[in-house]
């Protein structure tokens, strides 16, 4: 008798743990809560302090964007391009800028506090999402800033072999790699150095990162408005024409690359708890910074395609042998004392920014409350920010990380799209102005899925030369956007308002997916691969830790104008 009411106890404990599951899953986080909940929170020391303008913001979003990779990857595509590049970083720049639009509607929508996309997501969708999204995101972030802190461990010697005592006395192990067992382990001392050094700033406070980020964000950028000054002098014009020599395919196909130049801006959006005046100044932040980082990629194109023929290139350093090659040595100096300075503001920022995504998870229960601590003193998350630096250390000083650069920026595009999917979403309402029921939120939902799936096929068949069936995909994303916009009541917004919904974000997620599709193969295996993981992880600890509407959601509240 016992043994077959063990069948029915376990039938009934999956059952029960699936339905929890599915519940916990589809939860969203409230976003209206008391306003004064959150300034005790800012009094006892548990919350962030802010103190970042609008001049802060968008230095952040220029550190962020804006590194070593003006000065290669601007004459690594202009080989396949040619002069037409100029026109593969404006299409991708404009792109960058109607994702941006997404964001800075909801950096002023929501609440002032960390979270960026996985809040935005955690509210417009679920749990579940906002918890995926998170963990596409930050693998981006634990890989990128490894990778980086190599990069600029390599430039640092580069550099420093210029001068004499140091020529041929710096062992690979220092800086560029001491490859062991085979090349499984990359020994690399000085990366790891830079995260510990740049770590100390951030957990010192915000004031301090924002000051070194200030100054070395703003010798970069007049470092290359020199270069882009002294090289003017030095164009034939004549080496503009023919423009698109390869014609406007290579041009479409170098937008695709250069679209990852422009990845930054959304960390602004993550600086929100620290902003003086969130709702003024993120939309600032965000669109402002990367219209900066617009005019630098265009006017470093044209320069270097003016000076040297596009097809005489090189590939490690272009844009330095083009000046060496008109005997401007100074210049080629400048460059990578810029290079250094970038890849600087881009680790030291990209450092911050996850730390502030571990800060709000910890605060969500989605991962354990030790994430959650801020200094009661400095007011930083130091257990995060700590934790963050210790994996980038940990990667950049034993592997050579840039050969995973293959698996990166599916989590990116994977949160843009979300992002913009949460513009659309977040505005439906029906007839009687009250938030959209479940038969408009379905509809809905199946349009922006088509959307998304045709962008994804367009960029297939785009990919393999099928070039009319992706003006077909585009066609159903289109009729699919239609559907959105005549099926659908959007309601107005009090903060900054993205325009032209639901047109643009669906423009937005159709490009993000169709970039997916550009990627590699093993970037779609570690989607899933880490999908699955975080999956788990969510089913045994998150469903039960996460308090989206009690003492996880007290600092969530509408922001005053």
């Amino acid at each position: 008798m016992g043994g077959r009411n063990v069948p029915t106890v376990s039938s009934s404990s999956s059952a029960s743990f699936f339905f929890h599951f599915c519940s916990s899953a589809l939860r969203i986080k409230p976003s209206n809560s008391p306003s004064d909940v959150f300034s005790n929170r800012i009094n006892s020391g548990e919350g962030l302090v802010r103190r970042l303008g609008v001049i802060d913001l968008i230095l952040i979003g220029v550190g962020a964007s804006i590194g070593a990779g003006i000065f290669v990857i601007t004459g690594t595509v202009a080989r396949d391009t040619g002069p037409g590049v100029t026109i593969s970083f404006i299409l991708a720049g404009v792109s960058c800028i109607l994702n941006a639009l997404c964001y800075a509607e909801l950096a002023t929508r929501f609440p002032p506090v960390v979270g960026g996309a996985y809040l935005y997501a955690y509210t417009a969708f679920n749990e579940l999402t906002a918890f995926l999204v998170f963990a596409q995101l930050t693998l981006d972030y634990h890989i990128g800033i490894a990778s980086i802190a190599r990069s600029l461990a390599g430039y640092t010697v580069s550099f420093l072999e210029i001068f004499p005592i140091f020529k041929d006395n710096i062992s690979n192990w220092f800086g560029n790699g001491n490859e062991l067992f085979g090349g499984v382990v990359s020994v690399n001392l000085l990366a790891p150095a830079f995260v510990a050094l740049l770590t100390f700033i951030l957990c010192w406070g915000v004031g301090e990162f924002c000051a070194i980020n200030s100054i070395m964000s703003s010798l970069k950028v007049i470092i290359v408005v020199c270069v882009i000054f002294v090289g003017a002098f030095e164009v034939d014009v004549s080496n503009w024409s023919p423009f698109t020599p390869n014609g406007f395919h290579a041009v479409l196909t170098g937008a695709t690359v250069v679209f990852f130049a422009y990845v930054g801006f959304d960390a602004v959006a993550n600086s929100a708890e620290e902003s003086k005046s969130p709702r003024r100044d993120l939309p600032i932040g965000i669109i402002g910074s990367l219209l900066i980082c617009i005019a630098l990629y265009v006017g470093v194109c044209l320069v270097i395609t003016g000076m040297v023929p596009y097809y005489l290139l090189g590939e490690d350093a272009p844009l330095a042998e083009a000046f060496t090659s008109k005997g401007l040595n100074f210049v080629s100096l400048m460059i990578s004392i810029g290079a250094i300075a970038g890849l600087t503001t881009t680790l030291l920022v990209g450092l911050y920014v996850q730390s502030r995504m571990y800060l709000g998870l910890g605060r969500d229960g989605l991962l354990p409350s030790i994430f959650s601590k801020v200094h009661p003193k400095y007011h930083t998350p130091i257990t995060s920010q700590l934790w963050v630096s210790f994996v980038a250390g940990l990667l950049a000083g034993l592997f050579n990380v840039h050969s995973l650069s293959r698996i990166l920026s599916v989590g990116t595009l994977t949160g843009y799209s979300v992002v913009a999917a949460g513009v659309v979403t977040l505005r439906w309402k029906d007839k009687t102005a009250s938030p959209a029921s479940s038969s408009t939120w379905r509809e809905g939902l199946i349009c922006i899925m088509v959307v998304a799936c045709s962008g994804f096929g367009a960029g297939l068949f785009y990919r393999f030369g099928s070039l009319w069936v992706s003006m077909v995909a585009a066609v159903f994303a289109l009729l699919a956007s239609i559907a959105l916009h005549l099926r659908h009541i959007y309601g107005d917004v009090l903060g900054f308002p993205c325009p032209g919904v639901p047109f643009v974000p669906a423009l937005c997620i159709f490009f993000n997916m169709f970039l997916s599709a550009q990627l590699h193969q093993e970037a779609w295996v570690r989607f899933v691969v880490l999908s699955v993981i975080t999956v788990i992880f969510y089913a045994f600890y998150g469903q039960y830790h996460a308090t989206p509407s009690l003492e996880g959601s007290e600092i969530y509240f509408p922001v005053p104008g």
